[in-house]
């Protein structure tokens, strides 16, 4: 692979996509979003989407084992998308260990903040503020009846410089359409 950021013509840039939690999200919700970005992109990037363990009862801790596997598997210049609960786990855990690969973004979909003002958890601690190790994009739906649109703006002022895109008509899913984060993925080069 050449500089960070830029693969080959032959060689597609890496994605890792974190699923959301809650029974058959995997195989019922979430594939969908995996399939719009799939579209959207196409052959130049190369999407993981590996099932994360018990995804009817995320628990952080095994949640967080398991990305940082999938992480230490990536080449530099990997991009990180994570949906809902996913998200939140996915900017938790890289705030707490920055991995061993240099990332070229990061992109969260409809992540619950943990926190004031957000939702309690019994095993992610709070923040304020996150390490911006990697450009940091946050898109939530208008419409997102699973976690309140008032979350995205709560990680906007935990993460100052990170782009926020409110979807109007767009739900907890953003109605299975990924063409604006797709677009902001291309963006990053």
């Amino acid at each position: 692979m050449g500089p960070v950021g830029r693969a080959s013509a032959d060689v597609p840039e890496q994605i890792l996509f974190v699923q959301g939690g809650g029974e058959g999200t995997h195989d019922r919700w979430d594939n969908k979003l995996v399939d719009s970005l799939t579209r959207e992109l196409g052959d130049a990037y190369a999407i993981r989407y590996p099932r994360m363990p018990n995804e009817g009862d995320p628990q952080y801790p095994a949640w967080r084992e398991a990305l940082f596997h999938e992480l230490d598997s990536l080449e530099d210049g990997a991009t990180v998308v994570g949906h809902s609960v996913g998200g939140t786990i996915l900017i938790h855990a890289l705030s707490e260990r920055i991995p061993r690969i240099r990332l070229k973004g990061i992109f969260l979909i409809a992540a619950p903040y943990i926190g004031e003002g957000g939702w309690p958890s019994d095993d992610i601690e709070p923040r304020t503020h996150f390490s911006q190790i990697a450009p940091v994009f946050l898109y939530h739906g208008a419409q997102d009846e699973s976690a309140p649109v008032a979350h995205v703006q709560l990680y906007a002022n935990a993460i100052p410089h990170a782009v926020v895109r409110t979807i109007e008509r767009g739900d907890h899913q953003l109605n299975n359409d990924l063409s604006v984060v797709a677009r902001d993925i291309r963006s990053l080069g």
